[in-house]
Parts: structure tokens; sequence; C-alpha cells
């Protein structure tokens, strides 16, 4: 299983070429065939209609707003949190694309594994660092890199409520797994050790 994120490090990876269930987020769909879109966007997830992208994914969104497309037959709601929290980041409306991506994969998952990429949280740069930018329904590139600190913690406690599901995080040589992700069912492991299993 696969949850990708929209992060640059994944550039070099052709994602077509990867094998086992895949889930995206958001505008993945132009370039790549995925198995399940999450678009918790609403203007993300019109697009993704009108596009007729990817026409035997599933496509995932808010509960709040899943009615608008509920005729659609693959339209879905992405799951509903495993806790509940006290704190705004823990509001599912807080949620973005990426964590629920990351955690529809560890539902879904048939095996004991998720592999996670494109999850950079951080820029190199002060600004966006998002394989989309400048392009509809996404920041401008010269605009400043989002705080990751919900991302963090979201993403952390799908780790945490998964404890037998083994997640491993593609990442550049430099990059530094968030002292909230250092569970016993997180590896890193080099984006440059991804193998085409053709």
């Amino acid at each position: 299983m696969w949850a990708i994120g929209n992060g640059e490090s994944r550039t070099p990876i052709d994602i077509d070429r990867l094998t086992d269930t895949k889930i995206g987020c958001n505008a993945i769909f132009r370039d790549y065939q995925i198995d399940h879109i999450v678009c918790v966007d609403r203007r993300m997830m019109e697009e993704a209609l009108r596009a007729n992208a990817n026409q035997n994914s599933y496509l995932y969104t808010r509960n709040d707003w899943w009615s608008r497309y509920s005729t659609e037959k693959r339209t879905r709601i992405v799951p509903d949190l495993p806790y509940a929290g006290s704190e705004r980041w823990d509001e599912p409306f807080q949620w973005g694309s990426g964590p629920y991506a990351v955690l529809l994969a560890a539902k879904k998952s048939k095996t004991d594994y998720v592999n996670l990429l494109g999850f950079d949280l951080h820029s190199k740069t002060k600004t966006v660092n998002n394989v989309y930018k400048n392009t509809p329904n996404y920041d401008a590139a010269s605009k400043k890199a989002v705080d990751p600190r919900y991302w963090v913690h979201q993403i952390g406690m799908v780790f945490k409520y998964f404890p037998k599901i083994k997640f491993k995080i593609y990442q550049e040589p430099d990059w530094v797994l968030p002292k909230a992700w250092k569970y016993t069912n997180v590896s890193l492991d080099n984006i440059s050790n991804i193998s085409y299993n053709n």
C-alpha cells in the first residue's frame, strides 16, 4: 500500500510504475493513475470530477459536502478519525488530504505495511513545497511555506492508533523524522531505494 503526498521530494519517482494499491492527494490525478484519490478541498474534488480523472478510481471527500457528489457512484467519505481530541488540530475539518490519505491507507491496508512518499512536511526554502504550486487550485510558488505542525500531529496520530501497521517513509537523505513520528512501527528509508517491481 502506498500513501502519496505532493511534496517535491517525489518528483524523481515514476508513480505509475509503483506496484501495490496507491492512495494519493488532490491533483495527483493530473499525472498518474491512482486507485484512491483524497480531495477534501471542494475545488479539487470538483476538478477531479470535471476532468473525469482516473475513471476507475474512488474519490474521497469530507462528509460536510459529500452530498453534493453522492450521485457519482465512485465518491466516498473520508474515514472517521480513530480518536477524539480536544485541540483544534484534532477536529476532522482541520485534517487535510495528506493526513486523510495516510489514514485511509492504514484502514485499507490488507497487509501489515504502508509506504509513504512525498510527505515532505517542511520546505527547503521559505516558500511553498508542492509539485502543483502555480497551478489551478494551488498556491503561488512565491507564497510562504505552510506551517506543518498540524500535518505532523495528525499523521503521528495515525501511526499511534495503528500500531500493527509498519509505516515506511521514503525521503531524501537529509530529511529528519519528526519526534512525534518516532514510534516502533515507523521507519525511514532513502527515496533512492524505491524499486519498481516489474
